[in-house]
């Protein structure tokens, strides 16, 4: 016969009346506060490649949401921590092992270098291995599946123990004074008692199976987690060094939307953009350096030895003279008469102030490749926006003057200018689709020149400025006219501009020699040190 005592029945169901904690209740496997939850919510809503990733996957994977919310804040937040497993819902313990391999995989450390605190970096940066997702989820189908049915065994047991207490309540309520309780009572908690010490044991066996096939999927969810890791690196690596090729700041980057940011990034990764990106690198190294290397008022070509008092080029045995006491007075007397030894250099003692104007040939010979790949459009384009920080840096107008060759019917030639005034940043768009745009016509010399000369002397004559600079790049022969010589020479001497020619790939001929004050072969695409000079002085 059952026990009837309410005592009995009491110590009997002990164990499911409050002694046992909460079950985890925990759904995400990285903890985050309201502003990472924010950060979060505005990403998912502005990407919609996130959004078709989320139902994509949902598809195969019941809590995509979640998980693809943990892999964003484990790459955007400065110092993420995953939870224990203890605290995690049974059903989420599949992603928390995905987090956790990603977490400690090196290959994800340096992925975050490139994505922490930077929620488009994070939110690419999972976009970027949905394939690995996708193998990840389907790798731990079968933990899954034991996690899941882990999760109704616990849910089973819990409601078990939820009937338990209600069965005690319902003894208590029916026990007589003297602690006896009716059989009905007494039996419905017994009935009870059993059915939850079997919910227990079946959620207990359910957890065992799920820990065993999490733990059987774990090596194949590491190196998953790795890979995916390794590729969205090589995507944010490549990412960050086409934004730093082409100038594009981090302070412009911010002010962009996640879609905006995006297609920026794919128009520079598609077409001719990508293949001028390393070339475009080299070049604004080589600028950099040799502004780094200028000194205003820039001596040029040395000749021999004079008479000064420019004590920047003394020669080196005057310099020694400072280290004989008894002869600094002598020499500070001849620094008073600037009767000191120096270096005799000739040059343009100016920097220029008007603007520079780029004539850049955009027929169709330019488009052709040469050794390493490399094409003369590229080539000028690199040049191009090295001179655009170089008109930056001295607060200059840049001019970008396209030419092509003459309409037969019309005798009109083909022109397109870009102009980037100083003061103010170039917009990216602007700068994009000046380096996009291409004749890919034939080739005239006069037209493109005399609108340079006319920018500049309206320049010149409107805003007082001197000492304009054009640059003249082109792989092509063209005869100009001699009354268009004449009116070159002309508008040289009225506005002072100097002129620099650049023959690509080919010798120059001596209608370019006459139209130019320096003109330079280029030989080697590949290597821009053979105008790097141009850059001190320009």
């Amino acid at each position: 016969m059952a026990l009837r005592k309410l005592r009995d029945l009491a110590e009997r169901a002990g164990r499911w009346l409050g002694l046992t904690g909460p079950a985890p209740a925990c759904t995400t496997a990285v903890p985050g506060d309201r502003f990472d939850d924010m950060t979060w919510q505005e990403t998912r809503d502005q990407a919609r490649a996130l959004q078709d990733l989320i139902a994509e996957l949902a598809e195969r994977h019941d809590y995509a949401a979640d998980l693809i919310r943990d892999m964003f804040l484990a790459a955007y937040k400065v110092d993420p921590q995953v939870r224990a497993p203890a605290e995690m819902h049974p059903s989420r313990r599949v992603n928390r092992q995905i987090i956790a391999s990603m977490l400690d995989a090196p290959e994800f450390t340096e992925l975050r270098r490139e994505t922490a605190g930077d929620q488009y970096a994070a939110a690419m940066a999972v976009i970027a291995q949905a394939d690995q997702l996708r193998r990840l989820t389907e790798h731990a189908r079968e933990a899954q599946d034991k996690a899941d049915a882990g999760a109704e065994a616990q849910q089973a047991a819990s409601q078990a123990q939820d009937a338990v207490r209600k069965a005690m309540a319902d003894a208590e309520a029916q026990a007589g004074d003297d602690g006896d309780v009716p059989d009905g009572a007494a039996e419905a908690l017994e009935q009870a008692i059993a059915q939850a010490g079997q919910a227990g044991q079946a959620a207990s066996q359910a957890g065992d199976d799920a820990d065993a096939a999490l733990g059987a999927a774990a090596a194949g969810l590491r190196a998953a987690a790795r890979q995916g890791a390794a590729q969205a690196g090589d995507q944010a690596r490549e990412e960050a060094a086409l934004m730093d090729a082409w100038g594009v700041g981090h302070g412009e980057l911010q002010k962009m939307d996640f879609e905006q940011r995006r297609r920026l990034a794919e128009r520079l990764r598609s077409g001719k953009l990508r293949d001028f990106a390393s070339l475009i690198g080299r070049f604004r190294r080589m600028a950099h350096g040799e502004r780094a290397r200028r000194v205003e008022g820039a001596p040029g070509e040395l000749t021999g030895v004079t008479l000064s008092g420019d004590v920047s080029r003394l020669i080196p045995s005057e310099m020694a003279v400072l280290g004989v006491p008894a002869l600094r007075a002598v020499f500070a007397a001849r620094l008073a008469e600037n009767r000191l030894l120096t270096y005799q250099t000739r040059g343009i003692d100016r920097s220029g102030q008007g603007a520079i104007v780029v004539v850049a040939d955009s027929s169709s010979s330019m488009a052709g490749k040469h050794a390493g790949g490399i094409t003369r459009e590229a080539w000028s384009k690199a040049l191009i926006l090295s001179l655009l920080d170089q008109a930056r840096a001295a607060r200059r107008d840049l001019a970008v003057i396209y030419f092509g060759g003459r309409d037969p019917g019309t005798g009109e030639c083909e022109l397109q200018t870009f102009r980037f005034p100083a003061g103010r940043a170039a917009p990216v768009a602007d700068v994009i689709e000046m380096a996009e745009f291409f004749f890919a016509g034939g080739t005239d010399f006069e037209a493109p020149l005399g609108l340079a000369a006319d920018l500049v002397v309206s320049d010149f004559t409107g805003d007082g400025k001197e000492g304009a600079d054009i640059t003249f790049v082109t792989d092509g022969l063209c005869d100009v006219s001699q009354e268009f010589m004449a009116a070159w020479q002309a508008g040289k001497a009225q506005a002072g501009f100097r002129v620099w020619g650049i023959s690509l790939g080919s010798r120059p001929s001596p209608v370019m020699t006459a139209l130019c004050d320096n003109v330079r072969e280029v030989t080697d695409l590949a290597e821009p040190g053979e105008i790097a000079d141009m850059f001190r002085v320009i």
